[in-house]
């Protein structure tokens, strides 16, 4: 069943387990501090083992390794992607390690990403080499235990509002996926089997059973 709702019901996230670090993303005012792309690069790079984020208010998101369930999810997901994108050929597929600086001021790194060949080639070679100032075709966004879904919804649209043409969030939870396409709402699939990368990524599929 598909409806065109994406709203969700207020979520609370599950209190800390023993051992839990951290329990749930956590993010830290940055706004007094005016750090440079270069000076976030290293940033990440000092830190590896997390996962980190700056949003378009300067808030740093810090976010711990995904579990190795959520990882292998990841792993499939993006495994996927790749394999069909070099196969078609008309464009490159990126893993959750990779950072795009936003239109907005955010630096974002989505769980799995692909942008178009030509738009790539156009990019300068110091670009690559940093968190590009580059806008993803195509997004994915997989929900994880300790993932609020308010969140990661208003993340999926920061990126439609910044020029990404397709995005999915998957949520193994609720067995749902919500789309986001520009100028429309967000649409809801319930339990689907799969899910298509329509005309931004003709010929894409992803069987969602593996995930579920």
């Amino acid at each position: 069943m598909n409806r065109n709702d994406a709203t969700a019901t207020a979520e609370v996230p599950a209190p800390p387990q023993k051992g839990d670090y951290p329990p749930w993303p956590l993010a830290l005012n940055f706004r007094a501090i005016k750090m440079t792309d270069e000076q976030f690069v290293q940033l990440c790079a000092d830190n590896r083992e997390l996962r980190i984020e700056l949003t378009a208010e300067r808030e740093l998101i810090v976010m711990p390794p995904a579990n190795p369930s959520t990882g292998w999810k990841n792993n499939t997901i993006s495994g996927e992607l790749y394999i069909w994108a070099k196969q078609d050929g008309t464009g490159l597929s990126f893993d959750s390690s990779t950072g795009f600086t936003f239109p907005n001021g955010a630096m974002r790194s989505p769980d799995a990403s692909w942008v178009a060949r030509e738009r790539w080639d156009a990019l300068p070679e110091d670009e690559r080499n940093i968190f590009s100032h580059l806008v993803p075709d195509f997004v994915i966004e997989l929900r994880s235990p300790t993932d609020n879904l308010r969140t990661l919804q208003a993340k999926m649209a920061e990126y439609i509002e910044n020029g990404v043409r397709l995005g999915w969030l998957i949520d193994p939870r609720q067995q749902r996926v919500y789309v986001y396409r520009p100028g429309q709402p967000a649409e809801t699939l319930d339990d689907p089997e799969t899910v298509t990368g329509e005309t931004v990524l003709p010929g894409f599929t992803l069987n969602l059973q593996d995930i579920w």
